[in-house]
């Protein structure tokens, strides 16, 4: 390629001429951590430099990431890798300098050419696998083995990019709930067993590496990160067009349990008739004018796609890369997949809709599939957007807010019972059954409107109550206000019950109440490490009891007056324990998490705690054992607060699934499919929990979609 001068207004444009002893002479590419550059030694031998970016150069994580990739691309040394020449990583700019190496990346050689011969393909993956014997045989893992990180050379192809490589004596481990790399090219265990990542992962990275050479695309094949997660972790590859000779070891690569694949070495042997042989002149043709074709060994220098990264932003980490690819129409067992992955219904359900106080029209129900052996339905969007619905159940109806709008289905089926608008905006939670219908958010403007369940029509109006948090316990609205007060606004009449401030909770009081308990908790942390906590009885406004318990505390449930928290470490921000405390007896059981836990939702059953955790885990708390009973990795990186019902424990994914998992045993039992809708690139940041109800289960999803399954079988769905 033609190297670019440095140019433009950002800060890689005033880099510095030198990193040590090296001329900057010209930019080969960027990536996620920093930038690399044609540079020149005294002597004038080419060298690849990579500078790390400005702002991560700042960053203490960042250095220990880069002086890992400095150690693990000096440890590896082989005729497939890229030699290290010279590095810095304490220097104002870290900088690390490699042999530059003229050719195309394996990414760039696809894009540019198509796919690769069966005699390209088997010279290929022979010298990606002496690569890998090369790289494990000194204790690294690669862990982003990805086309872009394949130079192909004169001599062979190279291995290049060790940024998020991990020797087995690395005192950088991988931070739970956190995942590294780049989805299309990920191991299963990756998502499900980040901290046990080990050299198989690089032979399945190797296989989908191989599928990519051979087709112009993945094994897994999907535009959204999180459906190629799903498929990496629970479908089998797609190999169409993978030629025959290769496609066994392709379908050995890809095992789903790392000890089913073979080793470096037992390629080789596989490969042996043409290891002695790297003629790889076959795979550079006359290269045409085009800017931006080709690299010398360097870093990642692709442009930045939606990323898993190592607990950073998308926009600052090391890119998911899914790759351009010619479309196809999928075929055979592709077919079932495609259409019960993604499954979309977008948008303008109804061709009509019973406005507040209006007679439903005859027939008019929601566009949803049926499938009669188990009673499922799916209901499109009532707002007509692609945003989550979160419904809860009362008098006998799934009651439901999206965007601009509030809405009743028939469980039975979901059909659109009523529907009545309300200011746009996201809502703050599902509609609350307190004496009649309440949407308890603050999007509705200056007004507090309750509607009857039945008819949706406007039971009763009035002005909102100054407030900065508002939360619904039993049939009372509380709105807390800036100077501690709170107002007291019962569900069924609109009329405040109750104004005042309470002296044992410092500032805003924020409740939180929970099922069948008739109470409403305030929590607030304070300076000396203990977390007050103030139970108040909601429609009286009295304080029930109050307590100065240890750590700093969230409720997240309670059991026959039993209150229960989450505990969270002030240094690292993840949760460590359990704790449980009996106001009656004034007694408080704390259990240890086995491990800190990022970020995790909570459900509560009995005395058992269920904790799921950014990152996949899912696990179960024994209170009263003071023990973990089970954990299950889900491979869901963002889920909702877990759910008990009938012997299971549910729970829904950011892409739309809901998930059914044994509440004795911690056994996946099932899960729906995703449904993502056209906005897959964006998460959620608060998911509405499921919603059981007699033996059925109803989740909303990403397309703005909400279904209803038999939760007694979840193998089925």
């Amino acid at each position: 390629m033609t190297p670019q001068r440095n140019t433009g207004a950002g800060a890689e444009a005033e880099l510095p001429e030198y990193a040590g002893h090296y001329r900057l002479e010209s930019r080969l590419g960027s990536g996620g951590m920093g930038v690399v550059h044609l540079a020149r030694s005294t002597s004038g031998m080419k060298v690849a430099v990579k500078v790390v970016h400005a702002e991560f150069a700042r960053d203490p994580e960042f250095r220990g990431r880069f002086r890992q990739e400095v150690a693990a691309a000096r440890r590896v040394s082989g005729a497939f890798t890229a030699p290290v020449v010279d590095a810095d990583p304490e220097a104002e700019r870290p900088w690390m300098a490699t042999l530059f190496i003229p050719g195309s990346t394996l990414a760039e050689q696809v894009k540019r050419s198509g796919p690769l011969s069966s005699g390209e393909l088997r010279r290929l993956m022979a010298g990606l696998a002496e690569a890998l014997r090369d790289i494990h045989r000194v204790g690294v893992v690669h862990r982003d083995l990805k086309p872009s990180n394949v130079l192909l050379a004169e001599d062979g192809p190279k291995v290049i990019d060790f940024g998020i490589s991990r020797p087995k004596d690395s005192e950088l481990r991988t931070e739970t709930g956190k995942l590294i790399g780049t989805p299309p090219f990920m191991a299963p265990e990756q998502f499900r067993r980040p901290r046990e990542v080990g050299p198989a992962a690089d032979i399945f990275a190797l296989g989908s590496v191989m599928v990519h050479a051979a087709t112009g695309r993945g094994p897994f094949d999907s535009d959204s990160p999180y459906v190629v997660a799903y498929q990496v972790v629970h479908d089998e590859p797609d190999l169409t067009g993978v030629p025959e000779n290769l496609a066994p070891l392709v379908v050995r690569c890809l095992a789903k349990e790392p000890e089913d694949r073979p080793t470096p070495d037992e390629l080789m042997r596989e490969l042996r008739s043409v290891a002695a042989s790297y003629d790889t002149q076959t795979f550079i043709p006359e290269p045409r004018a085009e800017a931006g074709e080709g690299r010398g060994s360097a870093a990642s220098a692709q442009p930045a796609k939606p990323s898993v990264a190592a607990g950073k932003p998308a926009q600052r980490s090391e890119q998911p890369e899914v790759p351009e690819r010619p479309r196809r129409k999928p075929r055979g067992r592709r077919v079932a997949v495609a259409a019960g992955t993604l499954g979309l219904l977008v948008g303008g359900a109804f061709a009509a809709a019973q406005l507040p106080g209006d007679a439903p029209g005859p027939g008019v129900t929601n566009p949803r599939t049926t499938t009669a052996a188990f009673d499922a339905w799916e209901a499109g969007s009532v707002s007509g957007e692609q945003s989550v619905p979160q419904c809860s159940y009362g008098a006998g109806k799934l009651l439901c807010a999206q965007s601009g709008v509030v809405f009743a289905l028939d469980p039975s089926d979901g059909d659109l019972v009523w529907k009545h608008s309300v200011a746009e905006g996201l809502p703050g939670g599902p509609p609350v059954l307190a004496g009649e219908l309440v949407q308890p958010s603050s999007e509705q403007g200056r007004k507090l409107a309750a509607l009857d369940p039945g008819t949706g029509k406007v039971s009763w109006r009035r002005d909102t109550p100054a407030h900065t948090g508002l939360h619904t316990a039993g049939g009372t609205l509380l709105f807390s206000a800036t100077d501690g007060t709170v107002t007291a606004v019962d569900g069924a009449s609109g009329r405040t019950t109750w104004r005042h401030g309470f002296s044992a909770v410092q500032g805003v009081p924020y409740f939180e109440s929970f099922p069948g308990d008739p109470l409403a908790y305030a929590t607030t942390a304070t300076d000396s490490g203990t977390t007050q906590v103030t139970a108040v009885d909601p429609d009286s406004g009295k304080v029930s009891w109050h307590a100065r318990l240890q750590g700093t505390l969230r409720a997240v449930g309670s059991h026959d007056g039993t209150v229960f928290f989450l505990s969270t470490d002030l240094a690292s921000g993840d949760a460590d324990a359990v704790v449980r405390y009996d106001p009656a007896s004034r007694s408080t059981r704390r259990v240890a998490l086995p491990l800190p836990r990022s970020a995790p939702t909570a459900g509560v059953h009995g005395d058992v705690v269920y904790l799921m955790s950014t990152g996949g885990a899912l696990e179960a708390i024994d209170t009263a054992a003071g023990k973990r009973l089970w954990s299950l990795e889900t491979a869901v990186y963002h889920g909702s607060d877990p759910v008990y019902a009938d012997g299971h424990v549910y729970v829904t994914a950011a892409d739309g699934r809901l998930l059914g998992v044994d509440a004795r045993t911690g056994r996946l039992l099932g899960q729906t499919k995703p449904r993502l809708g056209t906005n897959s690139d964006r998460v959620t940041s608060t998911l509405p929990r499921p919603v059981p109800v007699d033996g059925r289960v109803y989740a909303g999803a990403p397309d703005g979609t909400v279904f209803g399954v038999d939760g007694r079988d979840p193998a089925d769905w």
